[in-house]
């Protein structure tokens, strides 16, 4: 017999060689019914592995992140079947799961695939679904694996079995298709009821520009065809929102060749919304005790050396800057905490200093390949809302929680009420990938986790998601298309103040180390914005938005009229402006509402004669006739009701 240890704790015990669905089946037949993948001390299992060793147990439905991972992973191997059927000679190369749907990527022995191919693929697809096959695991040689793909002139399955172990191979096999794969599959085709390719990429080999460019295909799949419409309905709403689109509409940002690939430009009304947003955190920040400081845009490289971030990520940062001093080398800041550490560094401090807050909107500067840069969202030069707090560890608790309220306070303001928390912990099985001490480690961990229950967050623990100098919390937000985003990380730190010897004080008057929390609620500007222009649409909150009004003289005799107007909105500092186009009132209103401009304020004889004006709000609502100073009072009242006191 075998102990098993369930979700909620219990424990109970099956006979050696039990599959998970066994166990789901002896648990309920509804749940039974609806498993499709389980993970298993850590480790993602099919439904129908033996279990021979006591262990954890975790059943996954399709409502669960792991249970979609596993379903569109399953539907990628069908994907590639019908791509061989397809395209004689193709050679597959991988196929993940992603965040939504999957991804292929296949070279073709000629042509191209485009958008009048994917109605086909997709019915062969779905063709092969049908035939409720069921997903197969074998352990092979790495000879056996080499011979297999060799014999089918694939050079990059050949490349992937050559890194492997011998002992840790493993073939997937569905119906009469083969395919490398370490397993997370769900227990057969018929599942998969909706299949829908989204669209074709170049995709360099690995992920380097020097390798061959492959075709990538993208796809998804639902186990009901209503999801999939669901999903395009949501999908064709977050083109109109996309923050590269509106970005241009709104005037907020470009891109230029000649300046860079991946380096926004920042237009007037968008940098007066980054400017906006950096004095909102600033206020909060001053409240909480922070002091800004300023860094330069390059450090020598021995900095980050000594951080360790050069180790870790120098292949992913820009080439280092040399100077005519023989062996002197800079880097482009790709982080500002070092930095900070050397602030820190610059006096002694006694306990009775500490904690000690400082705060930077910092540019950093990351090399990202040109693929994988996507509007404001993947960027190589970005501005983040940093701040490093050192503490005594008698401080890190309350500091923490301090900060978990600080993030609470910037989403509540801007309308990300929908969230939870993650954990983000080390994987106790792959040590090499993280500095500092296993017991420093362990005390980060449980502080972070300690705070997380005492603000009674909705938080999850993900094994492996840490970064490489310590735990961080992240918060996980929803969007109004029901997107899952990473907004605001807090990060606790023993390595840097070790590795930069950073001490303070003590009241024994011995030497101590400091702890070091990263916090970003923002993140960065570039990425903030944009998810926040995709979950408004454009239509920011009040207090935010460039232009809160627009006056709308009914005709060139009214213009004096509307300046007026325009001076008394600015005294009561409401952004406005006037448009004074040779346009019809229709016409102007039509581009104001295009142009998301909360509040449309008409004048005319009426208005002129009666000192008022006529409000017209975003969407098409009329609030009537009003005088300035009740105007200033709505604004006001709106502003209120979004931006809490911090």
């Amino acid at each position: 017999m075998i102990k098993i240890t369930l979700p909620d704790g219990s424990v109970k015990e099956y006979a050696k060689g039990t599959t998970p669905m066994a166990i789901a089946k002896s648990i309920s037949e509804g749940l039974a019914r609806n498993v499709i993948s389980a993970l298993y001390n850590d480790t993602t299992v099919e439904t129908t592995t033996p279990l021979y060793n006591d262990g954890t147990l975790t059943l996954y439905t399709w409502n669960d992140d792991n249970g979609k991972k596993a379903f569109w992973h399953s539907t990628s191997h069908v994907v590639a079947q019908a791509l061989e059927i397809l395209y004689p000679g193709i050679k597959l190369t991988i196929g993940p799961a992603i965040e939504n749907g999957f991804y292929y990527d296949v070279e073709l022995p000629e042509g191209v695939i485009s958008e009048k191919d994917f109605d086909t693929i997709e019915k062969k697809a779905l063709e092969i679904a049908r035939g409720k096959h069921d997903f197969k695991m074998r352990a092979v040689s790495k000879a056996e694996a080499l011979d297999f793909y060799q014999a089918q002139g694939n050079n990059y399955k050949v490349e992937l079995i050559s890194n492997l172990d011998d002992g840790t191979i493993t073939f997937c096999d569905h119906d009469t298709f083969t395919d490398l794969c370490r397993g997370g599959h769900i227990p057969n085709t018929g599942i998969i009821k909706a299949i829908k390719i989204l669209s074709v990429a170049g995709a360099y080999w690995r992920g380097d520009e020097k390798n061959a460019q492959l075709t990538r295909v993208y796809g998804i799949s639902f186990p009901k065809q209503k999801e999939l419409t669901t999903y395009l309905t949501l999908l064709e709403e977050a083109k109109k929102r996309d923050h590269r689109k509106l970005g241009a509409t709104l005037e907020l940002f470009t891109f230029s060749k000649k300046v860079g690939q991946g380096l926004p430009l920042w237009l007037p009304k968008g940098a007066a919304l980054r400017e906006r947003l950096e004095q909102f955190l600033k206020k909060a920040q001053k409240k909480a005790g922070y002091e800004m400081v300023v860094t330069p845009h390059v450090g020598q490289k021995e900095l980050y050396v000594t951080s360790g971030h050069y180790a870790k990520y120098g292949e992913d940062s820009f080439q280092p800057i040399k100077t005519p001093k023989a062996e002197e080398e800079f880097l482009l800041k790709p982080m500002n905490c070092p930095h900070h550490c050397e602030i820190y560094n610059a006096k002694p401090f006694s306990y009775r200093e500490l904690p000690k807050r400082y705060a930077e909107f910092g540019t950093v500067y990351r090399y990202e390949q040109s693929g994988e840069l996507h509007g404001l969202t993947r960027v190589r030069g970005f501005t983040q809302d940093d701040a490093h707090i050192f503490c005594t560890p008698d401080q890190l608790d309350e500091e923490f929680k301090n900060v978990i309220d600080l993030s609470l306070y910037v989403l509540g303001s801007l309308g990300f009420e929908n969230f939870t928390a993650q954990v983000s912990v080390r994987d106790l099985s792959k040590p090499e990938k993280y500095i500092g001490s296993v017991e420093n480690w362990e005390k980060a961990e449980q502080a972070i986790i300690n705070a997380a229950k005492e603000k009674g967050l909705n938080f999850k623990v993900e094994s492996g998601e840490a970064a490489f100098y310590g735990p961080k919390l992240d918060f996980m937000v929803k969007d109004a298309l029901g997107r899952n985003w990473q907004l605001g990380t807090i990060q606790v730190d023993y390595n840097l103040p070790e590795r930069f010897d950073l001490t303070y004080k003590g009241s024994d008057n011995g030497l101590h180390r400091p702890v070091m929390i990263h916090r970003a609620p923002f993140g960065s500007l570039e990425r903030f914005i944009a998810l926040l222009l995709e979950h408004t649409g454009g239509n920011f909150p009040l207090w935010l938005i460039p232009d809160q009004a627009i006056v709308l003289p009914v005709s060139e005799k009214h213009e004096k009229y509307a300046e007026k107007v325009l001076n008394s909105l600015e005294n009561y500092d409401i952004r406005a402006l006037v448009d004074k186009r040779n346009e019809t009132v229709g016409k102007k209103i039509r581009e104001a509402e295009m142009n998301k401009i909360p509040f449309m304020l008409i004048v005319g004889e009426n208005e002129e004669e009666r000192q008022t004006i006529s409000v017209r709000k975003h969407g098409g609502e009329d609030l009537g006739s009003l005088t300035v100073n009740d105007f200033a009072s709505l604004v006001t009242t709106e502003i209120n009701s979004t931006l809490k006191s911090f």
